[in-house]
């Protein structure tokens, strides 16, 4: 099934790199940014991240909540956030549920080679639970900026 806008988001409850768990239905009521990305510590999931920390007293501004999500553990998720400073949860998704329920978990393709992994993609989810915007084909250079940009077209 692939999800489109307007969509109700999959709920979904995953620790974060405390072992605290983050679910979406604790979320009603505020805008959600939930960014799918392969690894921490690899340069484009680097530069994503910290595009989302440097903007995110933008998201704090709007009340927008910003959780990232991939497969990583969270020894590894903690690494990362420590190293970049990430002022925002990153959830843990071991078996690939959530990312399988979002269509972003799945076949891939690197080199010749099939694997199972994360594709790079953003879901916008209103404070309604309903999915907003999605993001398929992310840049990650400038996709935090790419997104405030239409949080403010989705608010008018």
């Amino acid at each position: 099934m692939t999800l489109n806008p307007g969509d109700v988001a999959p709920d979904f409850s995953l620790p974060d790199g405390n072992g605290n768990l983050v679910r979406l239905t604790d979320l009603r009521g505020k805008r959600v940014v939930l960014y799918f990305y392969p690894r921490d510590n690899t340069p484009g999931c680097t530069k994503e991240a910290c595009s989302f920390r440097d903007a995110y007293g933008d998201y704090q501004s709007q009340d927008v909540v910003v959780l990232g999500v991939s497969t990583d553990d969270a020894k590894a998720h903690t690494k990362f956030t420590t190293k970049f400073n990430l002022p925002f949860p990153l959830l843990t998704d071991a078996d690939g549920q959530v990312g399988t329920a979002y269509g972003s978990y799945g076949l891939k393709k690197f080199m010749g080679k099939e694997y199972m992994g994360v594709s790079r993609h953003t879901f916008i989810i209103g404070s309604d639970g309903r999915i907003e915007k999605i993001y398929r084909k992310v840049k990650p250079d400038n996709h935090a900026a790419e997104i405030l940009a239409d949080l403010e077209g989705l608010s008018a």
